[in-house]
């Protein structure tokens, strides 16, 4: 992990085209500005964490009603 120190309209460069720049600094939160290409995906990291959550639930569930719609068909026959 790289560890910066950064004022207020101060930034970071990634690769060629990604910026990200400190806005605004109060006590305890800082505003971030992220400049990227519309092809590269930013979330934050808890929407990350949700999204992959919500992702494992649907699977699991899915994989339980096919077991449910497979012991009913076995049971028709």
């Amino acid at each position: 992990m790289l560890v910066v120190t950064r004022k207020a309209d101060e930034s970071i460069s990634i690769a060629d085209n990604i910026e990200i720049t400190v806005l605004e600094i109060s006590k305890d939160k800082v505003k971030i500005g992220i400049n990227a290409p519309k092809e590269v995906k930013v979330f934050r990291s808890e929407l990350k964490t949700l999204r992959q959550t919500n992702e494992q639930s649907a699977h699991a569930s899915g994989s339980a009603i096919e077991q449910l719609l497979n012991s009913h068909k076995q049971e028709e026959k």
